[in-house]
């Protein structure tokens, strides 16, 4: 495959400093805040649904526009950060995160609410940016760290939404909570568009190290099209159909499981929820930390982990689920630990990605990623809606979220098959370039 510069001049490759901690740094703060913003809907629902008197159906609706807003989006995203300065595009992005959140808080009615809501899902499809530029500051073999640390923002952002939805909306109800995540929106914004700076595509890949120039290779259809060509990215691409499925059943409606049907006062759902969502966030860094400890053994190592990692987190969750209601503690503890399994994927799956696909296409293929785990995603909480108000919220999450797991840890094992030739593909491209660039430094 042969990429597409932007133009004949060459990009002075920067040396590494700290300046990429700061990036993490300023990325860490932006998602967390974001994931805080999007899974606060979790923790309100029920005040929402007594605001505009709808039931569990309506309010599922809710999510599912904000979910197919943004997956329309991703791919145009995707194709924008491989075209364009991926930090003035993250800034454009946080800003439209504020000012779609004070939209919506502003609204009268339900049907007005169930339209602006679903434009906070403008914003949400921003991700692919962030993750590629990150690649170009950290080297393949610890990417799974970087990328398991930024994965933290959803949990931690999910206890902060907790924390916000369970306390601070009875003090500022449920639309000042959301005028206080849309203003830090529009304020990190400002920051990012002044202090994060782009860094040149592929400037981290190991065969670049030593080389004082890379080339600026900007979007390439040919190139993209090969993304399809990819074995192991067509079956990371189907998981990531049924993958997402769960989560955003869970992270919906959760809340009111627990209150509903394990009849949870508010101080205990808090108390449990913050008990599994530190654990769950231990998983991120965890599951990226092993994949790459297995990834420097075999090629295979990170999808391996994330096999894993799903099948024991669909096993516990099974088990946790069928818990008596009245064994709060059991339940609680099985929650934990089930909780550290099943985000093992996460930044495995991100890395591996990565380590398929030529920089500048990176941003578009978690693009496509992003959108696939998104139509299949974008369904789900009210399709758990739907089952719930005929059965039960626990009938609903037992038969979607298992099944959709082990479908996933299926087709890790298949893709664990195929990654090593696909990654050998990509070194070799990344050394004729290099051998390029070192022939044209020589000369």
């Amino acid at each position: 495959m042969q990429a597409r510069p932007k133009d004949t001049s060459k990009t002075a490759v920067q040396p590494i400093s700290r300046y990429r901690w700061f990036v993490v740094a300023v990325f860490f703060i932006f998602m967390l805040l974001h994931q805080t913003d999007r899974l606060l809907i979790g923790p309100l629902t029920t005040r929402i649904m007594a605001t505009f008197h709808i039931s569990m159906t309506q309010m599922g609706a809710v999510s599912t526009g904000a979910l197919i807003v943004g997956a329309v989006l991703y791919p145009i995203w995707g194709y924008w950060y491989d075209r364009y300065a991926r930090s003035k595009l993250l800034a454009l992005a946080s800003f439209i995160w504020g000012a779609t959140t004070w939209i919506s808080a502003v609204a009268p009615t339900y049907p007005l609410f169930l339209v602006t809501r679903a434009s906070t899902g403008i914003d949400d499809s921003s991700y692919p940016g962030i993750y590629s530029l990150v690649s170009d500051y950290f080297g393949p073999e610890v990417r799974g760290k970087i990328y398991g640390v930024l994965q933290l923002t959803q949990p931690l952002g999910y206890m902060i939404g907790m924390f916000l939805g369970l306390m601070l909306s009875g003090v500022l109800g449920w639309r000042g909570v959301f005028y206080l995540t849309g203003s830090l929106g529009i304020v990190l914004a400002v920051a990012i568009w002044f202090s994060v700076k782009e860094a040149p595509r592929g400037k981290a890949e190991p065969e670049m190290a030593g080389l004082e120039q890379v080339g600026n290779y900007r979007f390439s259809w040919s190139v993209a099209r090969g993304l399809f060509k990819k074995r192991t990215m067509l079956l990371i691409f189907t998981q990531g159909f049924f993958g997402v499925f769960p989560w955003n059943a869970i992270t919906f409606w959760f809340f009111a499981y627990l209150q509903r049907e394990r009849h949870f006062s508010d101080t205990t759902v808090l108390i449990t929820m913050v008990l599994a969502v530190l654990v769950l966030a231990a998983g991120y860094p965890v599951g990226g930390a092993l994949g790459d400890y297995m990834f420097k053994r075999t090629r295979r190592g990170r999808l391996i982990v994330s096999g894993i990692g799903v099948a024991l987190g669909t096993l516990l969750f099974w088990i946790t689920l069928n818990i008596p209601l009245q064994d709060t503690v059991t339940f609680t503890v099985m929650m934990c630990v089930t909780a550290l399994f099943i985000p093992f994927a996460a930044a495995n799956v991100t890395s591996t990605i990565f380590d398929i696909t030529l920089p500048e296409v990176r941003s578009t293929a978690y693009a496509v990623e992003s959108f696939v785990e998104s139509i299949g995603a974008a369904l789900s909480p009210l399709v758990v809606g739907m089952i719930a108000d005929r059965f039960s919220l626990k009938l609903a999450f037992l038969g979607i979220c298992t099944s959709a797991w082990l479908l996933c840890a299926v087709f890790f094992a298949f893709a664990a098959y195929y990654v090593p030739r696909d990654i050998a593909v990509l070194r070799a491209q990344m050394r004729r370039r290099a051998d390029e660039l070192a022939t044209g430094e020589k000369r």
